[in-house]
């Protein structure tokens, strides 16, 4: 019953996590502004509401006729007013944080979002929160520090000491430990760490939840003198500066990985030698990849003893994390010079299952990338700028190139028919680094397009649609 509970939220706020704050015309009911891929079924279901209810109370005769930006009053919520928004749970983040700033009762928290338990908060999870037109703003995050009284967090806060203890829900102004996230009126939320340690200024992840295949873009600014670290599922992550002074970490999520809650811990050593950690469970999503048809290839690709050490190099050559960025801004097709960017004839993530012909060697597995269509001899441009790492024959993959982005970030290019650059070579966006065959594991000549974040093959179509980091 709980992961039932926590599927449906899920499913959901998927649809709900990119909504805007819209004005509703009657704050005296519970409305749910309509987003693109609603249905009314979904919207019935999510709520916990009648479907036959739901269009009555909107004067709905048709189902079908439902418009992104629409304002639905969703009935039979007692005591439930205004918009209903969502809040995606961030990283340090927590029941307690959520119930001060937005100054929502537990009860009808609970009530919206079917919450059992406070320990239901993972990172990347949609909150329903509704907020009314006229209700005040809590959106300055603040805590006092060792040896700080309520009353100086106050005087620095240009408040007093009453409102802080009613917004937080204080027994008193005693009632405050160093660190505990606090909230004060004004702002919007994003001025400090909502409770994490001390040498974290601030600390978020990007387009939550993350799916099956994803990157994670983790942004964190510190005090002066740290170094990062930290983990993510099982992998360690890096971190590198930006312009702006804050660290980022591209984390690439395998493929495979069941959806699930999942450690992510960010680990700050201080110049002492001292470490503070603070980790938090994040939520990762199915990509709801499907199963490709059998594919009948030559044996010798789907044979352990080639597949297997042939994996394993391609690990050595694309673990290693270059300190210097080489691309800035969004990456191209690397068909773009012969092909329609948005056309592929077979996307990331997809389940496969190679079958050797005339044998029962078969290899198991996903999609490594992107693949599109073209004859023998059509150029391959590079995506984003680099350094060429490999260049040179490979039994499944064929001809391959492989380009060093930077920051741990990889592009592979599989079968090609001819090489048009060599390891040690920097290659500009856009420059032609190879030539489209059908070379190694391959039912006919096309290019395919693979991308590494620190060690783990991600979608490639993510990085054509926004610019990383």
């Amino acid at each position: 019953m709980y992961k039932r509970t926590i599927l449906t939220i899920l499913l959901l706020a998927s649809f709900l996590i990119s909504y805007h704050p819209a004005s509703a015309q009657n704050t005296n009911e519970a409305v749910y502004i309509v987003k693109a891929g609603d249905s009314l079924s979904s919207i019935a279901e999510f709520f916990g509401v009648n479907l036959a209810d739901l269009m009555a109370t909107n004067g709905i005769t048709d189902p079908n006729q439902l418009n992104a930006g629409q304002q639905l009053i969703i009935p039979k919520l007692e005591g439930v007013t205004g918009v209903l928004n969502v809040e995606v749970i961030n990283f340090g983040d927590s029941f307690r944080s959520l119930m001060r700033r937005t100054q929502i009762s537990q009860d009808i928290f609970k009530k919206l979002n079917h919450v059992v338990s406070p320990s239901q908060f993972y990172v990347g999870v949609g909150m329903i929160v509704p907020a009314e037109e006229e209700s005040p703003t809590y959106g300055t995050r603040v805590s006092t520090r060792a040896g700080e009284s309520l009353l100086e967090l106050a005087v620095k806060q240009n408040t007093d000491v009453w409102t802080l203890t009613e917004v937080n829900d204080l027994q008193g102004s005693w009632d405050s430990l160093p660190g505990d996230p606090l909230f004060a009126p004004g702002g919007d939320g994003t001025q400090s760490t909502n409770g994490l340690p001390s040498a974290f200024v601030s600390a978020k992840i990007r387009d939550l939840p993350i799916k099956q295949g994803g990157t994670g873009v983790i942004i964190v600014q510190t005090i002066p003198g740290v170094t990062l670290g930290g983990m993510l599922v099982d992998h360690p992550l890096r971190f590198f500066a930006m312009e702006d002074g804050t660290q980022v970490a591209l984390q690439g999520v395998h493929a495979l990985l069941n959806p699930g809650v999942y450690p992510l811990r960010l680990d700050a050593t201080l110049a002492d030698g001292s470490i503070q950690s603070y980790e938090q469970s994040i939520l990762i999503t199915s990509g709801y990849y499907p199963d490709d048809p059998l594919l009948y290839v030559d044996p010798v690709t789907v044979d352990p003893a080639a597949t297997e050490p042939e994996l394993q190099y391609l690990m050595q050559i694309t673990t290693p994390a270059t300190p210097t960025r080489f691309w800035n801004g969004d990456f191209i097709s690397p068909a773009i010079a012969y092909a329609d960017s948005t056309y592929f004839t077979s996307r990331y993530g997809s389940r496969r299952t190679y079958i050797g012909k005339g044998t029962d060697l078969q290899v198991q597995g996903f999609h490594t990338g992107l693949d599109f269509g073209g004859g023998t001899g059509l150029p391959i441009s590079a995506p984003a700028a680099g350094q060429v790492v490999f260049a040179g024959f490979l039994t499944v993959r064929g001809n391959a190139t492989i380009i060093d982005h930077g920051w741990g970030v990889y592009s592979g290019f599989w079968h090609q028919s001819e090489f048009k650059v060599q390891v040690g070579d920097l290659v500009e966006q856009g420059q032609v680094i190879g030539l489209v065959g059908g070379t190694g594991r391959v039912t006919g000549p096309h290019l395919h397009w693979e991308l590494w974040a620190n060690g783990i093959q991600i979608d490639p179509l993510d990085w054509l649609i926004q610019a990383y980091p």
